[in-house]
């Protein structure tokens, strides 16, 4: 079974750490999504998140992570608390020990490096203390960056699942790479 325990101290490299998202990390969101008005987009939301529904989302938080079913690590820079991006892991599948991310960067952060910072801390984690076996990022097939950040982070582009995504006026093909824990060695 997928479990996300307790982080004893945040994970971190030399310029970025993650650590589990919290509820100071609202405004930080709320700028981003306002930075990048199509950020919400890309991450597969309708609309951007209001600022009740992520302290609804904070609310849950500790229960989702408890459940195994959902957990928010939120990026931030060395020797700083302020959230620069975040990593959602969710659709977790238990029976396969398989789970996808999602993952932003703040525009004022973007081409630093951290989303393959964030991936390549996240992963050996998530394999070795949760016990997932697979993790996957979907991505639009012109997201350049984060195509970049993944294959950056030892993933495997697999292929393109075509109309994977509902979008406003068409179907949104959609990118797979994945990390294996053997891709780690």
């Amino acid at each position: 079974m997928v479990a996300f325990p307790e982080l004893q101290e945040p994970l971190r490299d030399e310029l970025i750490a993650l650590r589990f998202g919290a509820e100071r990390d609202i405004p930080e969101i709320l700028i981003a999504h306002q930075d990048d008005p199509t950020m919400y987009v890309r991450l597969g939301a309708e609309r951007p998140p209001s600022g009740a529904e992520l302290g609804r989302e904070a609310e849950r938080a500790e229960a989702d992570r408890l459940a195994g079913s959902h957990l928010e690590l939120t990026i931030v820079e060395t020797g700083s608390d302020d959230c620069r991006g975040r990593i959602a892991v969710g659709n977790v599948d238990d029976d396969a020990a398989r789970a996808e991310l999602r993952v932003w960067v703040a525009p004022q952060c973007r081409r630093r490096g951290y989303a393959r910072r964030a991936l390549a801390l996240a992963a050996p984690w998530l394999f070795e203390a949760c016990g997932l076996k697979r993790v996957a990022v979907l991505t639009e097939t012109d997201n350049a960056g984060m195509l970049r950040a993944a294959d950056a982070a030892g993933f495997v582009r697999e292929g393109v699942l075509r109309g994977y995504w509902r979008g406003t006026r068409t179907r949104i093909d959609a990118v797979v790479l994945s990390l294996l824990p053997a891709d780690l060695r």
